[in-house]
């Protein structure tokens, strides 16, 4: 039997204790070892499921320690790319939450750590693992819908918080990063395709967008996207083809938002769905990620993937920016 990969958690945010260190303490494989924070009360958010939990005063002993196999960083966005780096060069295997980066270009000195240490360094791009966006992508390619010719995508959220982080400039926030990497990535891994031409549209508060109308044309359709942080809660994405639609009603928070449904329509009457009751869709994640480290297994989400979603990110930001100071 093989052994389990060890987990150690690097911070103690919320996400981590509600989600994440959950998956991967449901995971098969993978086994939650120990968590790095020096807040006591946090901790206990994390122990109270996991007891056996052992807690580390300081990131850098959580690192050192050579009872931790991969390292699982849930840190404010601006400290994600110092984190990974020094994750792997301490012989880690590393998933980051999203995004992994500020910009593309922090990607390179990453993929070098990752190559020189010989580690799987991912982003947690959850949704490539749910098989709602795995069947998206097989009937886009089996040509269930015909030509693809748009793809609208649309996901947003009212979180005014000053405190939050997503509302502070200064660690990465704003929507396009925070949740402009999901409408991107969705469109890129579903297709295969990369944008060809970029237009935005966006209103900052301080130096951060918070509502961001984004278009682009790949080479076999063009896409509109719709990202804020100040508008009511919404999540849905359509590809319009030329003989139909399919439709993801919860496409990035699939068992919260609302329950996993993908439609396909082919004419007025030609109506299917399928339905994921029950699916997790972060503990598949933590099993994928397992199962490239033990097994080889190609990774469906790497950092090259990831640095694709971070040049569209990028882009939006500087395009809003241009068209705000008009």
């Amino acid at each position: 039997m093989t052994d389990p990969i060890r987990w150690g958690v690097v911070g103690a945010s919320n996400f981590a204790q509600t989600t994440m260190a959950r998956a991967i303490h449901l995971a098969k494989g993978a086994k939650l070892a120990a968590l790095a924070t020096s807040n006591p009360a946090k901790a206990k958010g994390f122990t109270d499921f996991a007891p056996d939990l052992r807690v580390e005063d300081t990131y850098d002993s959580l690192l050192s320690a050579e009872d931790i196999d991969a390292i699982y960083v849930p840190l404010p966005n601006h400290l994600h790319v110092e984190w990974v780096i020094r994750a792997l060069k301490a012989g880690k295997h590393v998933l980051c939450e999203k995004p992994i980066a500020m910009q593309e270009s922090d990607f390179d000195a990453m993929i070098e750590a990752r190559d020189a240490a010989g580690k799987l360094a991912a982003e947690a791009f959850m949704i490539v693992h749910h098989p709602q966006w795995q069947r998206a992508r097989a009937l886009l390619s089996d040509g269930a819908i015909g030509r693809l010719r748009h793809v609208e995508s649309v996901f947003s959220y009212n979180n005014p918080d000053p405190s939050n982080v997503r509302n502070r400039s200064g660690m990465g926030g704003g929507g396009l990063r925070d949740i402009g990497v999901y409408t991107f990535g969705a469109a890129r891994f579903a297709t295969g395709e990369e944008p060809e031409e970029m237009s935005a549209i966006a209103e900052f508060e301080q130096d951060f967008d918070v509502y961001a109308e984004v278009r682009a044309r790949f080479p076999s359709f063009t896409f509109h996207s719709l990202i804020s942080t100040r508008i009511a809660p919404r999540q849905r994405v359509v590809f319009h083809g030329e003989g139909g639609t399919i439709e993801l009603t919860a496409p990035f928070n699939a068992g919260t938002f609302d329950q996993a449904e993908l439609i396909v329509e082919t004419s007025a009457t030609a109506r299917t769905v399928e339905r994921w009751p029950g699916v997790n869709q972060y503990v598949r994640q933590v099993e994928a990620f397992v199962q490239s480290v033990q097994a080889g297994d190609t990774y469906l989400w790497t950092l090259e993937n990831a640095k694709g979603t971070q040049a569209m990110i990028d882009s939006a930001i500087r395009l809003g920016r241009e068209h705000a100071n008009r």
